[in-house]
C-alpha cells in the first residue's frame, strides 16, 4: 500500500496527532490561541520569528484538520482545539522541569516580552479611564509604553505624549525571570534589579496589575 505524504504510515493515535501538530511552530500557534489569541495579526506578533505565510498556512491547515474555525476576522479554537491545553501545558509542565533554566541571549527579545505582558494586565478597578505603564531596558536602547484607555491595553514604541502612571526599569533578563517566575517580583525589587516608580496607587499593585505569564504557575511549581 502506498504512503500517503506527510504521513508516518503508522495507525497510531500518536502518529496521526503528530501529522497534525507535529510541523513548526504548530504548538505554539496553538498555545497563543489557548491563552486568547484569536486575530491573524495578535498571533503574528506573538510569534515575530514565524512569517506571516507561513502562519496564514498552517492556520488553513488546523481549519481543514477541524481544530479551527475562522468567524469574521478570527480564528476560534473547536472543541478539538482546546482539547489540546491539557497536552500544550503538559508539554510545558515537563519543559520547566527538565529544560527550562535562565533565559539565552537569542531569547531577550524585548519587544515580544512587552507584547506579552500587555495581554495579561489585571487592570479591574484602576482609576481614572486612561493608565500609562512606561517600560526601560538597561541593556537595551527600545523604550514601551503599554497605554491602556477605557480598559484596553496598546503597546507603544513612541513617546504617547500621556501622564505616566507607572516606570519600571530593569534588564531584558531579569524582566523575562520574573515575568516566568524563576525569580519573585518583589525579590528583584529588594535586590535593586527591577526598580518601580509611579504612584503609589498603582506601584503598590504591581503584583496585582502584573498577572506573569500563562506557564508561571507551572514554572513556579517546577521550582519547589
Amino acid at each position: 500500500m502506498m504512503e500517503r505524504p506527510n504521513t508516518y504510515g503508522q495507525y497510531c493515535p500518536i502518529a496521526r496527532a503528530l501529522e497534525v501538530l507535529g510541523e513548526r511552530w504548530s504548538l505554539l500557534i496553538i498555545r497563543d490561541m489557548l491563552v486568547g489569541a484569536t486575530r491573524f495579526n495578535d498571533i503574528a506578533r506573538g510569534l515575530p520569528g514565524l512569517s506571516r505565510s507561513l502562519l496564514s498556512k498552517r492556520l488553513q491547515q488546523f481549519e481543514k484538520e477541524g481544530l479551527v474555525d475562522k468567524v469574521g476576522l478570527e480564528y476560534l479554537l473547536t472543541p478539538a482545539g482546546r482539547d489540546l491545553k491539557p497536552v500544550v501545558f503538559g508539554i510545558g509542565a515537563w519543559g520547566a522541569k527538565w529544560t527550562f533554566e535562565d533565559p539565552r541571549v537569542e531569547e531577550l527579545d524585548s519587544e515580544l516580552l512587552v507584547w506579552w505582558i500587555h495581554t495579561r494586565l489585571n487592570i479591574d478597578d484602576l482609576p481614572g479611564h486612561r493608565q500609562v505603564f512606561h517600560f526601560r531596558f538597561s541593556d537595551d536602547p527600545k523604550l514601551f509604553w503599554i497605554v491602556v484607555e477605557n480598559g484596553v491595553p496598546s503597546v507603544c514604541m513612541d513617546d504617547p505624549g500621556y501622564e505616566i502612571q507607572m516606570t519600571l526599569s530593569t534588564d531584558v533578563g531579569t524582566l523575562y525571570r520574573v515575568w516566568e517566575t524563576r525569580i519573585g517580583l518583589h525579590d528583584a525589587i529588594r535586590s535593586g534589579d527591577l526598580v518601580v516608580t509611579g504612584q503609589r496607587a498603582y506601584t503598590r499593585r504591581l503584583s496585582q496589575i502584573l498577572q506573569f505569564s500563562p506557564v508561571a504557575p507551572i514554572v513556579g511549581a517546577s521550582n519547589l
